[in-house]
């Protein structure tokens, strides 16, 4: 199956149970209310912004400036005889995603423009480059952005190899 928006999955075992691996979590995730500005506050010890509850959570590698290709890891924590099950979904923020479906359509729309009613093939071939190449900058990108992300959560948690992964 084709996506249209990139997302990466992944889930490990961990020899925490879940109420450690949250509190850790809790100690390394900054809850940020970008709605109101007085309650930003900056914790030195975090490395992600996000929320945090029970069983689940949804946080972002912490910014200093913005970046549209930022993942938003969606993350559930599973218990287990000994241990716990921590399943990762990175995927774009709503906003990003909408963004590139936006121009997706615009460019797609523009190639049926140029082809039917302008009959002009150099323009619409460049309408569907611009658009496919949209795309493409967006996926790479994307994955970059994850593997940094991805990175940062395994030395937070202290994950090791052994992953289970899909793209």
């Amino acid at each position: 199956m084709v996506r249209l928006v990139p997302k990466y999955s992944e889930s490990f075992v961990s020899t925490m149970d879940n109420r450690q691996v949250m509190k850790k979590l809790d100690g390394i995730t900054q809850w940020v209310n970008f709605l109101d500005r007085t309650e930003i506050t900056r914790q030195e010890t975090a490395v992600f912004n996000g929320s945090l509850k029970e069983d689940c959570f949804r946080i972002s590698k912490k910014i200093d400036k913005a970046d549209s290709f930022l993942p938003l890891i969606k993350g559930e924590v599973a218990p287990l005889s000994k241990g716990c099950l921590i399943s990762l979904e990175y995927s774009f923020f709503p906003s990003t995603a909408f963004l590139l479906g936006f121009w997706g359509i615009i460019s797609f729309a523009l190639t049926v423009v140029f082809l039917s009613v302008m009959q002009d093939w150099k323009l619409a071939l460049t309408s569907l480059l611009a658009g496919m190449a949209n795309y493409g900058f967006a996926f790479w990108h994307f994955r970059r952005k994850v593997r940094e992300s991805q990175a940062l959560f395994h030395e937070a948690m202290g994950l090791k190899a052994g992953k289970n992964a899909s793209w």
